[in-house]
């Protein structure tokens, strides 16, 4: 998102071009998401007939002071934009608008004309930013919620020294609370760290003197040297870290030392492991090849940019007016995270307690179908020791016993008989029937 150079430059061409000037007329846009607090006929109403004073800013806010209140104040957001009419403004790579387009853009939210064909264009391609027409700008949020301007209102070493004695947690988190310094964003936190040769999940308040005075020198180094050439990104030295933030991880490199990245106070972080290294205890932080944002409604002073940036993935996750859902389409290759190796590796003991099931089940079947054929056994010779009895109570006589184990194989013979007319034999049954034929054949 546009940071405090950025807008700094956008506020330097107002003031350039704007101040002293009389408001004839302007136009906003009939966009509540932008257009915060107020109807875009009151807020065209307000503005026409004023005479703008000065631009003014503050961190990543910008706002216009006119001969009377209200003024109109601008939140940049992710893409937010401020274009002059015949004036050649640096191009944040997320808020361009091509030049070939119509004046005003169909992007523009606030269209302002001025004395003198003076005219200019506050855009937003992602409808993330905010204009909100203020009584006094800097005594409501979110601007009176801020830390110390960057560049305006920069600390004294040894006061910024001691503010970072005072902070348990890492110092890219602590950069990128606009609470504590307002202006600094992801790309100037990463460049400052780079340019101090401090890791970014250091314990701020375990910075050494020296370590608290490098960084001090080094935030007004980056701001100021990127102002020098208008925020233009394509004229920051080579050796800066920024020309490699946008590398895949493999192929960043800076001054030949490999870039590597991480996630950091919830932003994903470029930084050099061989020259950014830790003093003392590391954050509790645990650095991670993924980002990972945290879901929630709820916006807290300070923290503008996270906010911004969650924002933007929400807009860019939603399917555009006429495109499909991802439903019923065919899904492409998904690359692998630390999140889908935990989730593989959740998955594995799972497999394997099924397959104990598995194979627990097949041993209870294979036990059921042995009690099956068991009870089949029992119930034939229940059957039998029954037709015996029976017989005997009707008086019938008994054959004659010639030896016991003749006597033993005639009950056999008959008992198998009666009970295979009655039911099928299993397989026990059949060979017991077939046994005692054979001896009945020798035995004649």
């Amino acid at each position: 998102m546009p940071e405090l150079p950025e807008v700094e430059v956008a506020r330097r061409a107002l003031q350039e071009h704007c101040a002293g000037r009389r408001i004839l007329r302007c136009s906003a846009a009939d966009d509540p998401k932008v257009i915060d607090g107020v109807s875009p006929s009151q807020l065209e109403s307000s503005l026409a007939g004023k005479t703008v004073l000065a631009a003014a800013r503050k961190g990543k806010n910008l706002w216009l002071r006119l001969d009377t209140p209200p003024f109109p104040s601008f939140q940049f957001g992710m893409t937010g934009a401020v274009y002059i009419k015949g004036v050649e403004l640096s191009k944040y790579k997320r808020s361009a608008v091509s030049p070939t387009e119509e004046w005003p853009s169909k992007y523009s939210k606030l269209f302002v004309e001025l004395e003198d064909g003076v005219e200019f264009s506050f855009t937003d391609k992602r409808r993330l930013a905010k204009v909100r027409l203020l009584e006094d700008p800097e005594s409501v949020p979110p601007i009176s919620e801020l830390g110390p301007d960057a560049l305006f209102e920069p600390m004294p070493v040894d006061e910024f020294a001691n503010a970072l004695r005072k902070k348990k947690i890492a110092i890219k988190a602590l950069l990128l609370d606009q609470s504590f310094i307002s202006g600094i964003g992801n790309w100037i936190a990463d460049e400052v760290l780079y340019q101090a040769r401090i890791h970014p999940m250091q314990i701020a308040a375990n910075l050494s003197k020296e370590s608290c005075e490098t960084l001090h020198r080094c935030i007004k180094e980056v701001i100021e040297k990127a102002l020098e050439v208008g925020a233009d990104s394509s004229q920051f030295p080579e050796h800066w870290i920024y020309h490699s933030r946008d590398k895949k991880p493999g192929k960043a490199f800076v001054e030949g030392k490999r870039v590597e990245f991480i996630t950091a106070g919830g932003r994903t972080t470029a930084f050099v492991p061989e020259l950014q290294k830790f003093e003392g205890p590391q954050s509790n932080e645990i650095p991670s090849t993924k980002l990972k944002r945290a879901k929630t409604g709820k916006k807290f002073p300070g923290k503008q940019e996270s906010d911004d940036e969650d924002a933007e993935v929400n807009e860019n996750s939603k399917p555009k007016s006429g495109q499909k859902s991802s439903k019923g389409t065919k899904k492409q290759p998904k690359k692998a995270s630390d999140d889908d190796e935990e989730e593989e590796e959740s998955e594995k003991p799972a497999k394997g307690a099924r397959g104990k099931q598995v194979k627990m089940a097949s041993k209870k079947k294979t036990k059921s179908n042995t009690e099956e054929s068991d009870s089949e056994d029992e119930e034939v010779n229940e059957s039998s020791k029954f037709e015996r009895r029976r017989n005997s109570s009707k008086g019938g006589k008994k054959p004659k016993k010639t030896s016991e184990s003749d006597d033993d194989d005639d009950d056999e013979e008959e008992e198998l008989e009666k009970t295979s007319k009655r039911q099928p034999l299993t397989k026990g049954a059949k060979s017991n029937q077939a046994s005692a034929q054979q001896r009945k054949k020798q035995r004649k």
